[in-house]
């Protein structure tokens, strides 16, 4: 028996799929050229293993799918350094020394969990970039799983509906997807759960007919502030056994447990648009040219041969050294000769050349050959290609991070506190830190934010360069600047770790520890002067004991 509350959510999902129609035409054009193994689009039941290139005639979209992802994963979120940390909203907060060491091991707890064997997380979040680059959009799910905790899954964009708030963040999201009675049994706790046709499919064949599901998050318009379950919950989440308009389960969550990274948005459209949307007339151009070239290059390695027409001539034996008679007549004229069309396969491989770099430009492919192609450069020349690179990548890149990195990691901190995880292993947060409601922000300290930083480094290193002849006419000129600090600018702009950075307490300290061998190595430089001194007014006073007639010391009075 169909449920009331189904039907809401069926057509809720009915009316975000028919407003979406247009974009699936557009992404199944790109995944035909760029992406065909994501190619589910206005197509869901593919075969597995099923040859999925047939529009593939040149590799170069293909190819720099990957290598787009490969950037975008180093410069945001490489997975060999801390890439982001926790810190306090509040400035004088940031101060607060036991503040700062909560929020730096919150921060070393989030990536050894996001890092974990069981969570998932690097080879699910590439699929994500792969999904932004090619559509445009993609959907990563952080979910809690019960005795194994966060892991992540990358859900295809075919399965996945979105809707935007007044705020332009996805705030609803819709996942139509298919089980096998078996997957749907282990998902949702039992059999018991589904209604009653997939119970009859799981007796006979649990693993062969796939049925379709719905899961519906969106906000909870009416949250109960009293209550503990979902009904107080930000998030409303439910399952539906879609054919069957069967309500299986009903949940919630405290935040949106869905990044969803998009690479840019136009004006009313809550979907991304992809670099591969963006160059997909020349991705058409370049497989057609590829075409054409190849026509081009059969007609100039294997020519059509002209004939005379009294079709008496045989066919021809192309092997080498083979012999073809009749084919000259008795004055030596060949009477069958190659046809040369003149054709300039050259000038098409320019054109496609062109194309290419195209295509390469809209993945950043050529950008990130810079430092490669021309190693032997300076470090002030390192610096300031860093820097260019990173003003040209932070439009899209830092959207892609905000987009992706924000809402997991507010997703994972809200696991780890209801779960009690973060008091368990970090102990209770700070008394300041409580009072300020627990409010943080995130720092991105990728080596995007590193790059767009590098203007500092470079303003360091000129005006160094640039005061030093003045330096050398009035030394005083130095004392104008802190070099200490300056070192430590430039460490944090070239990204060293913060564990080889000495704290500000462990440089007092190491002055302290100079400044007391330095007062040592004085006192035993001078010691053997006061030695010197010590003797020879000893040998004085004996000297004076000796004289006779000397005349007794005065004495002060001590008293009336």
């Amino acid at each position: 028996m169909a449920d009331e509350r189904a039907d809401a959510y069926i057509r809720e999902h009915e009316q975000l799929a028919s407003r979406r129609g247009v974009w699936e035409n557009h992404w199944r054009e790109v995944a035909e050229r760029v992406r065909p193994n994501a190619n589910y689009f206005q197509r869901r039941d593919r075969p597995g293993g099923d040859k999925r290139q047939e529009k593939v005639f040149d590799a170069t979209a293909p190819l720099a799918l990957p290598k787009f992802a490969a950037a975008v994963i180093s410069m945001s979120f490489p997975a060999n350094q801390r890439y982001q940390r926790l810190a306090a909203t509040d400035p004088a907060l940031e101060k607060d020394d036991s503040v700062r060491k909560y929020l730096d091991a919150f921060t070393d707890l989030l990536f050894r969990v996001r890092y974990s064997p069981t969570a998932n997380f690097q080879s699910q979040s590439g699929e994500v970039v792969l999904d932004v680059g090619a559509f445009g959009t993609g959907v990563l799910f952080i979910d809690d799983v019960y005795g194994i905790g966060i892991r992540y899954k990358s859900f295809p964009l075919s399965e996945c509906w979105i809707a935007e708030d007044a705020h332009g963040r996805v705030d609803t999201l819709y996942r139509k997807f298919k089980y096998t009675p078996h997957q749907a049994a282990t998902m949702f706790g039992g059999l018991s759960k589904l209604p009653e046709r997939i119970r009859t499919a799981y007796e006979k064949d649990p693993h062969n007919q796939q049925f379709e599901f719905l899961h519906a998050v969106k906000p909870n318009l009416n949250p109960n502030p009293k209550r503990k379950d979902w009904q107080g919950m930000a998030f409303s989440s439910c399952y539906i056994a879609y054919e069957d308009r069967h309500f299986i389960s009903e949940s919630g969550f405290r935040e949106f447990p869905f990044a969803v990274p998009r690479y840019e948005t136009n004006p009313r459209e809550a979907y991304g648009r992809s670099p591969a949307m963006n160059v997909l007339p020349a991705i058409k151009m370049l497989n057609e040219q590829k075409k054409t070239v190849l026509r081009a290059g059969q007609r100039v390695v294997s020519p059509p041969i002209m004939l005379t027409d009294d079709g008496s001539l045989q066919a021809f034996n192309v092997r080498p050294d083979a012999l073809n008679y009749g084919y000259v007549d008795s004055n030596g004229r060949a009477l069958a000769v190659p046809l040369q069309s003149n054709g300039r396969v050259d000038i098409g491989l320019d054109m496609m050349n062109a194309e290419r770099e195209a295509i390469n430009d809209a993945f950043f492919v050529t950008l990130f050959r810079i430092l490669v192609e021309e190693p032997q450069i300076t470090a002030t020349e390192a610096m300031l290609r860093a820097q260019e690179k990173g003003q040209l990548l932070a439009p899209t890149m830092g959207r892609i991070q905000t987009e992706l990195l924000g809402p997991t990691t507010q997703r994972e901190i809200d696991i780890l506190v209801q779960s009690g995880t973060a008091e368990r292993v970090l102990g209770p947060m700070p008394p300041a830190l409580m009072e300020a409601g627990g409010e943080i922000k995130i720092d991105y300290q990728s080596p995007l934010n590193l790059a767009q930083r590098a203007g500092a480094g470079m303003g360091i290193m000129n005006t160094m360069q640039a005061i030093a002849p003045l330096a050398q006419i009035d030394p005083r000129v130095m004392t104008v600047f802190d070099p200490i600090e300056m070192a430590r600018e430039l460490a944090q702009i070239n990204g060293m770790p913060e564990k080889c950075i000495r704290s500000d307490e462990q440089v007092a300290a190491i002055d302290e520890q100079q400044a007391k061998a330095s007062q040592a190595q004085q006192l035993l430089a001078a010691a053997p002067v006061v030695a010197s001194t010590v003797k020879d007014l000893s040998q004085a006073q004996a000297m004076a004991g000796a004289a006779p007639n000397q005349e007794a010391p005065a004495v002060i009075p001590q008293g009336g």
